[in-house]
């Protein structure tokens, strides 16, 4: 049965421990001893399940990406002048354009 990664994050650790009993496969050595966390990318691997990635759709991310490595050089040289108000600004602005991005992912 194909498993996806949203499946296992949402089965118990039972659940993971039992389906880890059935696969022989070094990614799930000592399956019993593994948090949750680390038994499903376990069983990810031994499954042979890839990581689900996510596209940005309606922003140009590269753009934003950009500004933001802007923004970071800003923050250094607000940084070490010591200058407060404008740190704040720059913080808060690279927090917005980080979630611009966040909020286009699907």
């Amino acid at each position: 049965m194909a498993h996806t990664i949203e499946e296992l994050k949402h089965k118990t650790l039972a659940d993971l421990r039992d389906m880890a009993k059935g696969i022989e496969h070094d990614a799930v050595q000592g399956y019993t001893q593994l948090n949750k966390q680390h038994l499903i990318v376990a069983l990810a691997k031994a499954l042979g399940i890839q990581h689900e990635h996510h596209d940005v759709i309606g922003v140009d991310k590269s753009g934003i990406k950009a500004r933001i490595r802007e923004l970071k050089t800003q923050r250094a040289a607000a940084l070490a002048a010591q200058d407060h108000t404008q740190l704040k600004v720059v913080r808060r602005t690279i927090h917005r354009l980080k979630r611009r991005i966040h909020k286009a992912t699907v």
